[in-house]
């Protein structure tokens, strides 16, 4: 399903959803204390039917603005807060840098925090 159109002065740009998603979900993992991005949190019937998801939702409104969900897990130790100021960061520059989409809201759901990792330095 195509999801962003974009003419240019040589043709048409035509983004897919996935590559979206493939985007933010880099995105979102690249930030050190997130263990994985998930889709845990989101009804079984969506899950089950939208495989490829990997804990992003996006949403396009009637005007044009774009919404991003983002379900992640984080390690023990890291500021929650600051985790997800990150996230929200890094998923706006990697998506004005490499498709030149500026999103309204990006939402962080942090899903668990994982005991697994000891951290030293967060």
């Amino acid at each position: 399903m195509a999801v962003k159109n974009q003419d240019t002065n040589s043709g048409k740009i035509t983004l897919d959803r996935k590559i979206l998603v493939s985007i933010i979900n880099l995105a979102a993992k690249e930030i050190n204390g997130v263990k994985s991005v998930t889709n845990s949190a989101r009804p079984w019937i969506k899950r089950v039917f939208n495989r490829y998801d990997d804990g992003v939702e996006i949403k396009f409104e009637k005007n044009g603005a774009l919404t991003i969900d983002v379900y992640i897990n984080i390690f023990v130790g890291y500021s929650v807060p600051d985790i997800a100021y990150r996230v929200q960061e890094n998923i706006r520059n990697s998506l004005a840098t490499m498709v030149a989409l500026k999103p309204l809201k990006i939402n962080i759901h942090v899903i668990s925090v994982d005991c697994d990792q000891e951290v030293s330095n967060a």
